[in-house]
């Protein structure tokens, strides 16, 4: 409860939309046009932590290389692994981003199993 009343000065009281500061003494809610004094707010700062986790959940792509499995049809390629030095890499692609920018490229050895990813 400490916690949820220490955040609450960023709140507007009547209808708990954000606050906005519209001059260095007024912060003003955006839905309902309640103004307030913004002597709580000036000077408060405003903290959270966020974890690879969390972006990846966001995005819909969590723990995709945990998750991806080599196929029986990846191509294989003349590429060095880093790991064993085999001379010989299993490549896959995926989009994990937008579909303006370039695939994912997922590199598997098949004799030691690393894995390694080209943007």
């Amino acid at each position: 409860m400490a916690y949820s009343q220490a955040r609450d000065f960023m709140f507007c009281s009547l209808c708990g939309t954000m606050l906005s500061l519209v001059s260095p003494k007024i912060a003003e809610c955006v839905l309902c046009k309640t103004k307030t004094s913004a002597k709580g707010i000036v000077g408060q700062e405003i903290g959270y932590t966020l974890t690879v986790e969390d972006i990846w959940r966001d995005l819909g792509i969590s723990h995709a290389m945990k998750e991806m499995k080599t196929e029986e049809s990846a191509a294989l390629i003349k590429q060095t692994c880093k790991s064993c030095g085999n001379t010989e890499l299993e490549y896959t692609t995926r989009q994990m981003r937008s579909a303006d920018e370039g695939q994912t490229v997922f590199l598997v050895c098949p004799k030691c199993k690393a894995r390694d990813t080209e943007n």
